[in-house]
C-alpha cells in the first residue's frame, strides 16, 4: 500500500478557479468518521473519481477557525437537543492565503445546510456591531455571542469529475481555549457535500464497502466537551466512544 502522501500526490489537481461552479452553499451534508491508518487506502480508491485542490502548487491547506457562541452556548446546546433549526457561527482562516471569513452555518429544517459568509481582514476577539448584524440575519436569532474556542486542522478537498459534489478530509485537528489544548489525532473527518442527497456516489459507495456508516459529528461540540466544558453530553457519548476505539485501533 502506497504512503497517504504518495496517494495524495497521485490525484489530478484542480484550481480554486475551476470549483468556482461547485460552490454548493445550499447542500446536503453526510459525513463519515474512520482512523487515519485507513486513509490511505480509501484515497487510493477515490483516485478514479475526484480531483484534488491543490492552491499554489500545495496539496492540503491548514484552516484555524474561532467558535463564537452565546455565553450559556445555546449552539452547543441546540446540536446537543438536535433541534430541527441551528446555527453555527465562526471565523475561518486559510493560512498562508490571506483570506478569512465570518461564517454562519444554519440547518434549514429540511435536511439541509446552508452557509452565509462575509470575508473579513482578520479574526477578531469579538464581534464588530457590524458583524453580529450579519450574524443576527443569517442565523435568525438576536443574542449576542462571544469567542469560544480555536480549532486548527488540515483539509484536503476533493471535487468529483463527473457530478455536482465536494468533499472534504480533515486531519490532524487540534482545540485551544483559554490557555488549554487538546489533540484530536488519528481521526479523519469527511464530510460529502452534495446538492441532493445521492447514495450512488463514489464515496459513498467506498464507504459502504468498508463499512464506514456515515456518522455525525460537529468539530465544534466535540471540541468542548476534549477542552472539559461542563456541559451535558449523552447525546454525544457515541461519538465519543467512537473516536475512542478508532484511536485505539490506530
Amino acid at each position: 500500500m502506497p504512503s497517504i502522501d504518495q496517494v495524495i500526490r497521485a490525484f489530478d489537481p484542480i484550481s480554486l478557479a475551476e470549483m468556482d461552479g461547485v460552490k454548493l452553499q445550499d447542500r446536503v451534508d453526510t459525513k463519515y468518521v474512520f482512523g487515519e491508518h485507513r486513509l490511505a487506502e480509501v484515497l487510493e480508491a477515490m483516485l478514479p473519481h475526484y480531483r484534488l485542490l491543490e492552491v499554489d502548487g500545495v496539496r492540503g491547506t491548514k484552516y484555524r477557525s474561532l467558535y463564537f457562541d452565546t455565553a450559556d452556548l445555546q449552539h452547543y446546546k441546540a446540536h446537543h437537543d438536535q433541534r430541527t433549526y441551528r446555527s453555527k457561527v465562526r471565523f475561518r482562516e486559510y493560512i498562508g492565503s490571506d483570506l478569512a471569513f465570518l461564517e454562519v452555518k444554519r440547518k434549514t429544517g429540511r435536511g439541509r445546510t446552508d452557509k452565509a459568509r462575509i470575508r473579513v481582514d482578520r479574526i477578531p476577539d469579538a464581534l464588530s456591531p457590524e458583524q453580529q448584524a450579519f450574524v443576527n440575519k443569517a442565523s435568525r436569532g438576536s443574542a449576542p455571542l462571544q469567542a469560544t474556542l480555536w480549532n486548527h486542522f488540515t483539509r484536503y478537498t476533493f471535487v468529483s469529475r463527473t457530478a455536482p459534489e465536494r468533499l472534504t478530509m480533515d486531519v490532524d485537528l487540534r482545540y485551544s481555549a483559554a490557555g488549554d489544548e487538546r489533540e484530536l489525532g488519528g481521526v479523519v473527518i469527511a464530510e460529502l457535500k452534495q446538492e441532493r442527497a445521492d447514495r450512488t456516489s463514489p464515496f459513498v459507495r467506498l464507504m459502504r464497502e468498508r463499512v464506514f456508516a456515515a456518522s455525525g459529528m460537529s468539530k465544534y461540540c466535540v471540541g468542548l466537551l476534549l477542552l472539559g466544558r461542563p456541559v451535558k453530553h449523552n447525546a454525544f457519548k457515541a461519538v465519543l466512544l467512537k473516536l475512542d476505539k478508532i484511536r485505539k485501533a490506530a
